[in-house]
C-alpha cells in the first residue's frame, strides 16, 4: 500500500470499503488484518512495483506510470478508478516542438523510464535529466530543453511559460499489480472480487420506477441491468414495477427518458457493496 501521497487515503479508503481493515496512525508501516489473512504493509508508492517483482510482496497498489518507470516485473492486474492523471510534455511558448525534436535534446523529467522507453520505440534519444519534483522550473533554469511531467489542468506549466506538445505519454491511475507470471491465489481472486464490487457500487446506482404494462419493452430497454432488470406486477391493474442497475454517470437523463415514456415513482439509491 502506498504509505503517503495522493494515492494513500484514496488506496485505503477503497480497502475499508472492500472489507479489509486499514491503519488508523499514518505512522504505521505493518497492519496485520486476521480476519482476512492479509498482511498490509505501507511503503513509497515508488517502491512498490519493485518488491512485488521481485516476489517479496504478493500483490500491490501503485501508480501505472509508477509500475511502467520501475521496470520491475510486474504486471497490472486490474485498474481501481483512482488517482487519474496524463503525462505530456512541454517546451516554452511559441517554440513549436515536435517528439522527433527532442533527439539528443535535453529532457527533465521524474520518470526516467517511462520518458525513455517511450521515446525508444519511436527511434528519438534525448539526453534524459532525472529530477525529483519541480520539473517545470528546468527550462528555466537552463537544466532541460524540454520537460515530461504530470498535468492535471495545465495550470502550473503555463505559469512557467510552457506549453504542451506532442500525444500523451500515457493516462495513469491506481492499479492494482503482481508479480509477472505469478499463479492466481484464492486470496487474490478474493481480494479482486471485492475491489471489483467496490467500483460497481460506486459506479452505478439501483433505480426502481413504475411504468404501465404497454410501455415496459421501451423502459427495459432504457434500463437492461447487468442481466435483466427485475420486473414485478403492482396491486394496481396494468402496471408494473421495474427495477435495474444503471451507470451513475449517466442516471439523470435516464430518469428524464423513463419520464418521457411515462414511467412514474422513479427512486435512484446508491449500493453500499455489490458482487457482480
Amino acid at each position: 500500500m502506498p504509505n503517503k501521497g495522493s494515492l494513500s487515503e484514496a488506496a485505503a479508503q477503497m480497502l475499508r470499503e472492500a472489507g479489509y481493515a486499514q491503519r488508523s496512525d499514518p505512522k504505521e508501516l505493518v497492519l496485520l488484518d486476521e480476519a482476512n489473512g492479509v498482511e498490509f504493509f505501507y511503503l513509497r508508492p515508488r517502491d512498490i512495483a519493485v518488491y512485488v517483482g521481485e516476489g517479496t510482496l504478493d500483490v500491490g497498489i501503485t501508480g501505472r506510470d509508477m509500475l511502467l518507470d520501475s521496470g520491475a516485473d510486474a504486471d497490472e492486474v486490474i485498474p481501481l478508478g483512482f488517482g487519474r492523471s496524463r503525462f505530456r510534455f512541454a517546451a516554452p511558448v511559441g517554440s513549436e516542438r515536435t517528439i522527433a525534436d527532442l533527439h539528443e535534446k535535453r529532457l527533465a523529467t521524474s520518470y526516467p523510464g517511462l520518458v525513455g522507453g517511450y521515446l525508444a520505440e519511436r527511434g528519438v534519444h534525448p539526453r534524459l535529466i532525472t529530477l525529483d519534483g519541480a520539473v517545470e522550473t528546468a527550462i528555466r533554469l537552463g537544466v532541460a530543453d524540454a520537460i515530461a511531467d504530470v498535468v492535471e489542468t495545465g495550470t502550473t506549466l503555463r505559469q512557467a511559460g510552457l506549453e504542451l506538445f506532442g500525444d500523451p505519454i500515457l493516462h495513469s491511475e491506481a492499479v492494482l499489480i503482481r508479480r509477472r507470471g505469478a499463479d492466481s491465489t484464492a486470496g487474490l481472486d478474493l481480494l479482486q472480487r471485492r475491489l471489483n464490487g467496490v467500483l460497481v457500487a460506486r459506479n452505478y446506482v439501483m433505480m426502481d420506477y413504475d411504468v404501465s404494462d404497454q410501455y415496459v419493452d421501451a423502459a427495459c430497454a432504457i434500463t437492461p441491468g447487468f442481466e435483466s432488470p427485475t420486473v414485478a406486477p403492482l396491486a394496481r391493474q396494468g402496471w408494473l414495477a421495474v427495477r435495474a442497475m444503471v451507470p451513475r454517470a449517466e442516471a439523470q437523463k435516464i430518469m428524464d427518458d423513463l419520464w418521457a415514456i411515462g414511467a412514474r415513482a422513479i427512486l435512484v439509491t446508491d449500493i453500499a457493496a455489490c458482487r457482480i
